[in-house]
Order: structure tokens, then sequence, then C-alpha cells
């Protein structure tokens, strides 16, 4: 049974059979065994008085009246047999004749008939009367079967009223409910129960009215914001789709179909890997695992295939929640076309890796191809070379030329550096007038030494420069890997150590890297450190050397030199100081540190007696120049009490032949000032003697090599010496220019130059460079007035 009416009608008949039908039972057993008591007491008080009826005919043997008792009790509904006898059996009356079953017999009843006589009762014979066994309403009168008949038909009505009462009450508005319900079911909409009482289940049809009324509400609203959010998802100008567990597309947008010329229903349900090219599939099924963010967004760029078959770069970022039991997996996904972006950044890094000027790599991009082929070399087992090529004299074409011209040496000097390499070499300009150029071969060594020399060759022709021949060389350092070095950055850098040790030795060539060279390398290193603690903890000082005058001996002046003193080493070889101060730009600070020291100790000598007017002469390197010096010279000698005049400013041609607007200002400057200026080392640079007619010179020094060659063994060097020496002191006389000759040694040389009338020498006949302490006890030696307070004066 199914139905709710099947049920309760179950429930009613259960009850029926199993409270009332037993109550019934009970009811009818109890009242039938009273009723067949009732009987058997009637019948026995019948049997009692017939049977005393029965004595005196059984006495007397009146055989008609025993039968018309007989025929009387037999009468009895309830009696099914009697039997009537006598105690000498002559008497025997049954009625019927034929006795029945003994077991249709209810009970049967035997008695004495007794008769009175004079002599007092007598047994005259037996009765036996036997009682019907009756059914369980046969025991019942009409009066009473009509009350039970009653009590059914009450029964009957009470159940029928509880069924119709059931279906009125409870099933109409249970089935108009189910209607309902099924109609929702079926047709979509929210139909409500037409039912109303003041019951249950009127209350239970308003609430689900209640609820069907708000449901469609709800439902609404759950499309209108289905709506919208379908509307904004299609609106939203991004393409955006979604893609289940499986990485099958569930959604996608309009912009998104637009963007990418496909359909909807050629979209949905296909996997989006579908769409991506092969190389990229992987990356994106890993890609939760390799490119998810904090913030558990997923980002991965791909190349899409469109419908069309173009393909287009895609960034796409994704977001989603993971299933859980009470909600399914979501995906938002939003695809960008980065197409132009990726051109523009591959754009980027093409220019970011690319020299502007000349087109070839830059230092980032060399070092990244440099990594790549240390790499493939070392898969095919080849060697690979690096040259590092340094244009010679550049800076002075940028300084003189200025920088428009130098660019176009750079960019000339690639072309034909370019043009003198394979198809698979590798060149770039690392900065400045620095190139880079990467040989790959079985024998790079060799291979690079030849290209080396045809690059060399290469530049050996005038380059045309604002339609003017200028001569460019280089200079070629060369290491190889895995012979030099192990790393990119280790074959770099010995290349670039090649390279200073060709431009040490002349330029203009090709340098093969050696292990000597890590040396002079950490050599270098360790001179430029203890630059930088001499320059902090004061290890620098200033030596003097006495110059003398050789007509008579007298002091006529001191030249300043630069002594690192270190606290452990000792004096630090000066040349070796000075060209990697120059080099590493700390020479400005060590200047400024001599010159000071030189003049305050000019300060101290200067109180000696006779010494009052001597002069001194400090050496400038060229990138000392600058519009400052001046002021700065004159600061120092204000503050030690030193004319202008007293101080010799030493150049070399060096400085000359850079023709630096700058460093002629500040010749000038320093010429206005009062100082007299120097040229040092004149003879060995070129065009020396166009110096003495443009730029302010007051002293000439003759080279030490001139010097020593007066006193050489080898006539013709003498002869050709002396020559030398007198046509520098005829032109530099006839300039106004007086003469110092430096590096005098011997005495022979001390006669030669003061027979040939040169005003001043110095050397170490003389005297050595010596510090001031020292100095001051070496002055005693010279020729001077005889003083003797001037120590004191100078203490």
């Amino acid at each position: 049974m199914h139905s709710v009416e099947s049920r309760f009608i179950a429930i009613v008949i259960g009850a029926l059979l199993v409270f009332v039908a037993p109550l019934f039972l009970l009811f009818l057993i109890l009242s039938s065994d009273r009723v067949a008591r009732e009987r058997l007491q009637n019948t026995e008080v019948l049997l009692q008085a017939n049977v005393q009826a029965l004595g005196k005919p059984l006495w007397d043997f009146d055989k008609e009246s025993i039968d018309q008792i007989v025929t009387a009790l037999q009468a009895d509904a309830d009696i099914s047999y009697v039997q009537v006898r006598d105690t000498s059996d002559v008497i025997d009356i049954r009625k019927p004749a034929v006795a029945p079953n003994p077991d249709d017999a209810r009970s049967i009843v035997k008695t004495d008939i007794l008769y009175k006589a004079t002599d007092g009762i007598k047994k005259v014979g037996t009765a036996e009367i036997w009682i019907h066994k009756e059914g369980l309403f046969s025991r019942f009168s009409k009066d009473e079967l009509s009350i039970f008949a009653i009590f059914f038909f009450a029964v009957a009505t009470l159940f029928t009223a509880a069924i119709i009462g059931n279906r009125i009450t409870i099933i109409r508005p249970l089935m108009r409910l189910t209607a309902a319900i099924e109609a929702t079911r079926r047709l979509g909409s929210r139909h409500h129960v037409d039912w109303t009482s003041n019951d249950e289940m009127g209350a239970l049809a308003h609430n689900f009215n209640e609820m069907q009324s708000k449901l469609e509400r709800e439902e609404n609203e759950l499309k209108m914001a289905h709506v919208r959010a379908t509307d904004i998802y299609n609106l939203t100008p991004a393409m955006l789709f979604s893609v289940d567990a499986q990485n099958r597309i569930t959604a996608v947008s309009d912009y998104w179909l637009t963007a990418t010329g496909y359909r909807r229903e050629a979209v949905i349900g296909q996997e989006f890997t579908d769409f991506v090219v092969e190389e990229c599939r992987e990356t994106y099924r890993k890609r939760h695992t390799t490119n998810m963010e904090d913030g558990g967004i997923c980002e991965v760029t791909l190349r899409f295939l469109c419908a069309d078959g173009s393909v287009i770069d895609v960034l796409i970022l994704e977001t989603g929640v993971e299933a859980s039991s009470s909600r399914q997996a979501l995906s938002l996904s939003v695809m960008t076309d980065v197409t132009d972006l990726k051109e523009a950044e591959t754009r980027n890094h093409r220019q970011a890796i690319t020299d502007h000027l000349t087109g070839l790599l830059n230092r980032q991009g060399f070092e990244t191809v440099l990594d790549e082929l240390i790499g493939e070399v070392d898969a095919h087992g080849q060697q690979l070379a690096c040259l590092f090529v340094d244009l010679d004299r550049f800076k002075w074409i940028n300084d003189n030329l200025g920088h428009a011209s130098g660019d176009d040496v750079l960019c000339q000097v690639a072309m034909r550096l370019r043009r003198q390499l394979r198809a698979i070499d590798v060149i770039a300009r690392l900065g400045g007038d620095e190139f880079a150029i990467l040989l790959s071969a079985p024998n790079a060594r060799q291979l690079a030494m030849d290209i080396s020399d045809r690059l060399v060759a290469s530049l050996r022709a005038p380059l045309i420069v604002n339609g003017a021949e200028l001569n460019v060389s280089a200079s070629i350092g060369i290491a190889v890997y895995p012979d030099h070095a192990a790393t990119a950055a280790c074959l770099l850098q010995k290349s670039d150590m090649a390279m200073y040790a060709r431009k040490r030795s002349g330029k203009n060539g090709v340098q093969l890297f050696d292990n000597n060279m890590v040396d002079i390398a950490r050599r270098r290193l360790e001179i430029e450190q203890f630059i930088d603690q001499g320059l902090r903890d004061d290890w620098f000082t200033t030596h003097l050397q006495p110059i003398v005058s050789l007509a008579d001996g007298r002091v006529a002046g001191f030249e300043a030199l630069m002594r690192l003193h270190h606290p452990e080493r000792g004096i630090l070889p000066p040349a070796e100081i000075i060209g990697i101060a120059e080099e590493n730009g700390t020479i400005g600070r060590i200047g400024d540190c001599i010159l000071s020291k030189a003049i305050t100790n000019l300060a101290v000598i200067s109180r000696l007696a006779g010494l009052g007017d001597t002069y001194l002469a400090v050496n400038f390197s060229p990138l000392q120049f600058e519009p400052a010096l001046p002021a700065r010279i004159a600061t120092l000698l204000l503050e030690n009490g030193i004319t202008p005049s007293r101080i010799v400013v030493e150049i070399t041609e060096a400085v000359l032949m850079l023709d630096n607007p700058v460093v002629r200002e500040v010749l000038d400057a320093l010429s206005d000032l009062g100082c007299r200026i120097a040229l040092d080392d004149f003879g060995t640079g070129y065009s020396s003697l166009s110096y003495l007619n443009r730029f302010p010179v007051d002293i000439v020094k003759v080279d030490q090599s001139f010097t020593r060659s007066l006193s050489s063994d080898q006539p013709d060097v003498r002869r050709k010496s002396r020559m030398l020496v007198e046509g520098i002191r005829t032109i530099s006389h006839q300039m106004g220019c007086a003469v110092v000759a430096e590096g005098i040694e011997t005495t022979e040389q001390w006669d030669i130059l003061q027979s040939m009338n040169i005003e001043f020498g110095q050397g170490y006949l003389l005297s050595r460079p010596l510090p001031l302490d020292a100095l001051l006890e070496k002055l005693d030696e010279f020729a001077m007035p005889d003083v003797p307070e001037r120590r004191a004066m100078a203490s």
C-alpha cells in the first residue's frame, strides 16, 4: 500500500483486528458461556421437576405416563436425547429411539428417579438427558443477535465515517498538494494549493503556498541574477572562459568567441588544450603546480590557435575554488592577447642586448651568448676563443675631434671587424671603444690568432672622418675556453688581461693569455689596495731631490717626488703606483696630497739661510689638469707663505700632445698666477719644438737618457748626444727658457754639461730624492753661505 488513504484504512482495520475484534470475541465467549450455563441450569431444573414426576409412574409401571413425560422433556430445544429406565430394566423409554453421536452432545446429565413410598424413599429408576452442543451464535436469542447486529453496524458506520473524514480532511488536500508539486515539477512554474481550512492541513497548505511564493520570488531573482551575470560575462570586454577539473571548457564569453573566431557549440565540452599549440599544452596542464601565486591566481602564457589558423600569444589568469561537499569546483579564466606585447618585449629585449650605435650586441647580450656558447662547445667537444679588442688613442679622438667623430670611428671599426669574421662568429661592443669577439672551433686558439692578425691588418687603412683621414689601431687580447678559463666570466676577464698586457707592450697588436698575466693582475690589485689604504692611513710622503746650479753648486730648487711608504714593505716603486693611479682615477687625490706636503716642506726649507728663494718643481699627471687646480695651488701657497714664482709645474710632452683646451686654460691660469712651467723629459716625444712656441714654457728639462749618453763608451753616441743637448740648450735659450739636465750620475757628466753652459742639473751624483729630515742633513754638503744658525731656523 503506497497511498496515505490505504495506509489509513490499514491502520483502522488493524486497530479493529487488534483491539475491537479480540474484545468482541471475548465478549461473545463470555456471553455464550453465560447463556450455556443458564440453559444448563434450566435443563437441570426441568429434569429435576420431571424426575419427581416420573417416580410414581415408574412405581406403578404406568408406561403411558412415562412416555408423556419423556416426550415433554425431549421437546425442550436444548435436549437432544432422553432415556428413562427402571431399576428392573423392564421399562426403557428412549427419545428418539436411536441415540445420537455422543460427540454431538454438549453434556450428559444422569439422575436417579426416587419415589417416596410408605416405607421410605425408594430408587425406582434412572433418567439420562443429553444436551445439544450448540454453536457460538446459536446460544443467543434473536434479541441478543439483534444487539450484536446493531454493534456491527455501529462499528461499520464508524469505520466508514473515518474513511470519509480522512478523505475529506486529509486525502483531498494532500492530493491537491501533490498535484501542485507535480505540476511544479513538470511545468517548472510555482503552482499553489487551492485549500483553505482552519486546521493543520489548512496551515500546511498556507505554508506551502507561501513557500511557493517565496521560492518563485527567489527563483525569479536567481534568474535575473543569472541573466545579469551572463550579460556581464558576455559583455565584459575580455576573453573570459571557464573549465572543469578535466580542463574541458564549460563556458566562454561572446568577446572570447569574437576574438578567437570560434562558435560556442564548437568549443563547449572540448579540452582547452585542443586550442593550444602542442609545445604549450603540458605547460597549461601543469599551471597549478608551477605558476600559482600567493593569492590563488594561476598565471600562464601560451600560444593559442584561432579558428582561422593564426596563432596568438595569450596571457591566462585563472582563479577558482576546489570542489567540496557543499559545492562544485569553479574556475574563471581571463585570456588576454599579448601578441603585440610579446613582440614589443622581444623588440625591447633585442634593443636591450644591442648596441644602439653599431648595431652589434652590447655587454648584456654578449654575456648571454657567451653562456650559451660555452654550453654548446662543451656538448660538441670544441674550444671557444674570446677576443677582447680595445682601440688605441680613442680618447684622444673624442677629446680633440668630438664625440660625433668618435661615434663615426666606432661604426666604421665595427664594420671592418665584422667583415673579417665568419657568419657564425659573435661580435659585441662592450662599451666605449671595447669590442669582444667569440670564435668556436675544434682548434679555436689558432683560429683566433689568424683572425686577430686579420683584424689588426684591417685597421691599418685610414678611416675617413669628416672628410679627413684618421689612423686607428687596436690592441687585442685572446683567451681560450677551456684552456685558459673554466667559466664565462673568467674567460672574458682573462681576454681583458691579455689585452691590457698588449697595451703595456706597445699597443697595436695581439696578445695570447698566459698565466703570468694573472700574477700581474694580482699585483695590480694589490697596488690598488695599497693606494686606497695609503690615502686613508697617510702612507704617501714627499721626497725632495735638490736641483743645483752647475756653475757653482748652489742649490737652486727641489723636485718633489711621490713615494708610498708601506709599513711592512717599505717604499713601493713610484712608477708602478703612478701608472695604476692614473688608470683607476686616484691620481688626483694622490697629487693633492703630495702637492700639499711638498709646499709645506718648501716652507720649512725656506726658513734656512740662503734657501729662501729656492723653487719647488712638482710633477703633474694629465688627469690633474682641471679648472680648480690653480685655485687649489693658490690656497696652499697662501697658507704656507710661498710666492707663486717659487712653484714650477712640471709637465710631460704627453700632456701637451693631447692639445686639450682645458689643459691649455689651466696652464695659462697657472702662468698668470705667477707659477713657472717646466717641460719634463724634453726630446722624447713628438714635435717637441712646437710646444716651446705654443705653450708658456719657462724651463726645459733634458731627459736623463741624453745625459747618460754624454759619457757613453761609444764615441759616436757621445758625439750625437752632445749635439742633441747643445741643440736643446740653444733653442731653449733663444726661446727664453732655462735648461735643467736630469740624471747626472758622474763628475764627467757634470763637467760636460757645465762646459755646455747648461744652467742647472740634478741626479744621484748630487743627491737622491730624500725625505725632509734626511734632506736637511744633506743640504750641509752643498755650497751655501756659512750661517751656523740656519738649521735652528729650519727647526
